[in-house]
């Protein structure tokens, strides 16, 4: 990768690790399902009305849509705010990582390599590791929360791949043009129209900059920058460069929010990076380990010269 590009994965992914921390933030001020609802509204609105149609079928982007506005950030605000923490809903939801490589064999029939297999194993134990670790010192309940949302993701991804997006800017603000309403409609109903109006009618300056960072900066810019390396590189070269998320998450939550990690969960991070990092070492990179190398073939007899 070219330097500026290599400086690129790393802005967004130090983008989206701040987002949990801000995530955080914002639930003080919003009723989850609610701040969710506009996170996805400030992307869609007015943006639809410039970029013009999705070059892809509608039911694509209502997929989408809904498995990853919907779904993945709907249970992943609920988590946070049931009480899982910024840092480690961070890694958590790198889990998604295992989930696209389920929904991927069940529903496009990519069978995985027997390393990536193992890798997935591996980051599967830490995220075990930290379930077991969280029902010791938090809700269950909060940490149930972050694995569906992990797995929404998964499923999300598999359909972007499925439907094959060539305009990133397009398909990222018609997807999000699709949660708003339905959750919406779910604060409404679950979290009640006074919570939602006082939350609205009390909106500070430092909560409209929450929105519009996780909406505008970590979901639009983060999303469509992500696409665009992908375009620009193989997956397998950009993909590692996720695991840079959780490092700046959980950073970013000890010196912002203060929160502080148990060796457990150290050992869980340490799990679900090296996990993942196996699974993203491209299949040509071990195909050198088990390929012997070739030696030169040994020169050839010199004749004897001729007598005479």
């Amino acid at each position: 990768m070219r330097p500026r590009h290599v400086a690129l994965a790393v802005l967004i992914a130090a983008v989206w690790g701040l987002n949990f921390v801000l995530i955080e933030v914002g639930l003080h001020d919003f009723p989850p399902l609610l701040f969710c609802a506009l996170r996805f509204a400030v992307v869609a609105l007015p943006a639809v009305f410039l970029v013009g149609p999705p070059r892809v079928a509608w039911r694509w982007v209502l997929a989408v849509g809904v498995a990853l506005g919907v779904v993945k950030f709907g249970l992943l605000f609920l988590g946070m705010h049931a009480g899982m923490p910024a840092g480690l809903s961070s890694l958590v939801l790198q889990g998604q990582a295992g989930f696209t490589a389920l929904f991927a064999a069940g529903l496009l029939r990519e069978r995985p390599t027997p390393v990536r297999t193992a890798g997935l194993v591996v980051a599967f134990a830490g995220i075990a590791v930290a379930a077991v670790d969280r029902g010791l010192h938090g809700p269950a309940g909060a940490f149930a929360l972050l694995i569906g949302s992990a797995a929404a993701w998964g499923l999300a991804n598999v359909l972007t791949r499925k439907a094959a997006p060539p305009d990133a800017l397009r398909w990222m603000v018609w997807v999000s043009a699709v949660p708003p309403l339905p959750l919406l409609g779910l604060s409404l109903l679950v979290e009640g129209p006074t919570a939602d109006w006082a939350a609205l009618r009390g909106i500070s300056w430092a909560g409209v900059g929450v929105v519009l960072y996780v909406g505008l900066v970590s979901t639009l810019f983060g999303f469509v920058a992500w696409s665009h390396l992908l375009r620009r590189y193989d997956a397998s070269v950009v993909a590692p460069f996720s695991l840079l998320v959780p490092v700046f998450g959980m950073s970013s939550a000890a010196l912002l929010l203060g929160e502080r990690f148990s060796p457990a969960a150290g050992a869980a991070t340490v799990l679900v990076i090296a996990g993942i990092g196996l699974g993203a070492v491209p299949a040509t990179v071990w195909a050198r380990f088990r390929t012997p190398p070739r030696r030169d073939a040994a020169p050839a007899a010199e004749r004897p010269a001729r007598q005479g």
